[in-house]
């Protein structure tokens, strides 16, 4: 509660500071913009606002909507105030993302102690301050437009609160020029945190106008949106915010890992990968990020200046796991792939600007974060294109496979659009460049018919028990035979170009399990995860009149899996965007569930990958010479396959992370 003398001082300075308000609700009573809206850094639509003066009230109307891969997204917002200091409230039509509906109402009360929000028909109340602003998520834009405004108008203060649930805090990043109309244009940066689940950054002219968002969507998707002058400028706005979130992310976290001193775990039970024996080591001694000796008798070596001890006693020693198909799309997946295991990810499809930037940070150790391969993603020009890189001729094709390979990226992934034709052309300047192909099947094609054609792995499960089972959309599932002519075929050409596999089958779990069974009874993680975050995971499901269906559904991919697994197919583990980290461990309990032993569980997520992206000379296994990735575990993971997620140590290049700090850094718990 404010005192009385606080209160008499703030109502002096509105008095004082009411000609300024009346005058900076004047200045912007005509104003009108409006921004482009990007979906991976593909413009998907536009957002239009105007701000009037109706009836002595200060109201903005945006009208926001984009199509994302052929679904339309419309949301309708209207927003009141008295003048920047003062909103009254706000009411929102339509959705924010293709499965986000966003019908809600705000009301702020006069006195500022109450708002009111109708959601689903449900009111609610909820306390409010002098620093309580309404808005509701990162959409619409203008909206972040008009609480920036609130913020610098209030003082800066160091924390704005939002109903129901956020806390939002904002800091200055640096300035930034662009070009607009052909002049420089002088911008500044902030970096706001609390709205949705990890940081945006936001740009504003001297003029408070709102020129750029680059943030992420309520399907956790990069979005972007830019007033229309600054669009040319859109890569130098996602890799400015890339590069202030990381250096926001390092401030958090630089205190939470040790220096790089020399290092030895002693007395653990080492599992290296190979598919040996578990076997009881004396220390594994790390300089320089590389394993360097494995003592497996003599004394047990004493900490000192040069050398930090850990006892392993009672520990199990594994290799760091990969995350095989990873969409690195926040710099909060950092901390959380290190907090949960993770040491190696394959980006499988990305922003080119941001994923690129973040990789070189994490190298260059100006960002925290596992080793991060890039598949670069590439689709056709079509009603559901999802990316800015495309390729539509031969031509094209050949030129962006140049462009990824020079950037350093391992893999091309091909997604759904790209034109069948095309498929061959990518894979043969892919494979004259040393790289090899890995995506969707596009549509028009089979799975056999992509692997013919130079695809060296298949993404998602479902494209191939589609095939192998054919399995068609809205008719009634045929018979759960793997032993057909042309599933043997199929099965037989997969062999032959030693197909790869990330089948991702967790991410259908999480979609396919009925909407009315709470996600916690498959993955407990989720009780950890950022509440902002864990709202939307909680909302998937099948719906009730589809529940059936889609359970069967699941059933034929894990078949299918089960299948791969015993025709001795190779498969490495991925998840693509579920719950973030808790998911890779989830995803090996499936493989023990269909017919793994924890042992080849363990080498999907560690050796196998390593093979495949030909890197198993540094990584995979825990020998002499190799990179020093490895966890130390609580219990037994060969014994019980869960015991993957007790992590007691995390090392990455030879340095060690404890897990709860990280997972605290983003907001989950640990």
């Amino acid at each position: 509660m404010q005192s009385v003398v606080a209160r008499s001082l703030t109502l002096a300075a509105l008095l004082l500071l009411a000609p300024l308000a009346i005058h900076a609700q004047e200045k912007v009573a005509n104003e009108q913009g409006t921004f482009v809206l990007h979906k991976f850094a593909k413009a998907i639509g536009k957002e239009t606002y105007a701000i009037t003066d109706e009836k002595g009230l200060l109201t903005l109307r945006s009208d926001f909507k984009f199509n994302d891969r052929g679904t339309d997204v419309p949301l309708k917002t209207v927003y009141t105030a008295t003048d920047a200091l003062h909103p009254i409230s706000l009411k929102t039509e339509g959705r924010s993302s293709r499965n986000s509906p966003m019908n809600d109402t705000f009301s702020l009360d006069a006195k500022r102690q109450r708002v009111t929000l109708v959601r689903d028909g449900k009111t609610t109340d909820y306390p409010a301050t002098a620093d309580t602003f309404l808005v509701d998520g990162y959409s619409p834009v203008a909206m972040q437009q008009m609480l920036l405004r609130f913020w610098l108008a209030h003082g800066k203060p160091a924390q704005i609160t939002a109903p129901p649930d956020a806390s939002i805090r904002i800091e200055p990043g640096s300035d930034l020029t662009v070009t607009a109309n052909g002049h420089p244009m002088a911008l500044h940066s902030y970096v706001i945190n609390g709205l949705i689940w990890g940081a945006e950054t936001v740009w504003l002219d001297d003029d408070q106008k709102l020129a750029a968002v680059v943030t992420t969507d309520a399907e956790f998707d990069h979005f972007e949106a830019v007033r229309e002058e600054y669009a040319p400028s859109l890569a130098q706005f996602i890799t400015q915010a890339a590069n202030n979130n990381l250096a926001a992310l390092a401030q958090l976290t630089a205190a939470r890992h040790p220096s790089g001193k020399r290092l030895a775990i002693t007395n653990a039970t080492l599992i290296d990968g190979t598919g040996k024996a578990p076997r009881h080591v004396a220390a594994v001694y790390v300089e320089d990020g590389r394993i360097t000796d494995i003592s497996t008798s003599g004394a047990t070596p004493k900490a000192s200046d040069t050398l930090d001890v850990i006892d392993g006693t009672g520990k199990y020693l594994i290799p760091g796991l990969w995350d095989m198909h990873a969409h690195y799309e926040q710099v909060e997946w950092g901390p959380i792939y290190l907090a949960a295991g993770v040491t190696t990810v394959r980006d499988c499809g990305n922003e080119f600007d941001f994923i690129t930037t973040v990789r070189d940070a994490v190298q260059s150790g100006h960002g925290i974060g596992p080793r991060l391969l890039i598949a670069g993603i590439v689709d056709g020009t079509g009603p559901l294109t999802l990316g800015a890189v495309t390729a539509d001729t031969p031509e094209q094709a050949r030129e962006v496979v140049r462009r990824y390979k020079d950037a350093g990226a391992v893999q091309i992934k091909i997604y759904s659009s790209m034109k069948p034709a095309l498929v061959p052309v990518i894979a043969d300047e892919a494979h004259k460049l040393g790289l090899t192909v890995t995506g969707h099947v596009p549509e028009g094609m089979t799975t056999a018919q992509a692997v013919a054609a130079g695809y060296d792995g298949i993404n998602h499960i479902h494209f191939v028990a589609r095939d192998l089972l054919h399995m068609q959309r809205g008719k009634p599932l045929p018979p759960l035979d793997f032993n057909t002519p042309d599933a043997r075929k199929q099965l037989a050409l997969f062999k032959e170009h030693h197909t790869v596999f990330d089948d991702t089958t967790v991410l259908f779990e999480t979609l396919s399990r009925p909407a009315s069974v709470p996600l916690e009874t498959l993955e407990p993680g989720i009780r950890h995860v950022a509440t902002p975050l864990a709202a939307s995971l909680n909302a998937t499901g099948a719906p009730p009149d589809k529940a059936e269906e889609f359970g069967k559904r699941y059933q034929y991919m894990l078949a299918t899996l089960r299948e791969l697994h015993k025709q001795g197919l190779t498969i490495v583990a991925g998840t693509d965007q579920d719950i973030p980290g808790y998911s890779l461990h989830r995803e090996l309990e499936i493989y023990v569930q269909t017919g793994f032993t924890p042992m080849e569980a363990l080498q999907a997520a560690t050796i196998v990958p390593a093979r495949v992206l030909k890197l198993d000379k540094e990584l995979g296994t825990l020998e002499v010479g190799k990179r020093a990735d490895m966890l130390l575990l609580d219990a037994n993971p060969l014994a019980d396959i869960r015991n993957t997620r007790r992590i007691a140590k995390t090392i990455s290049g030879g340095t060690m992370y404890d897990p709860a700090p990280l997972w605290q850094s983003v907001g989950f718990k640990p």
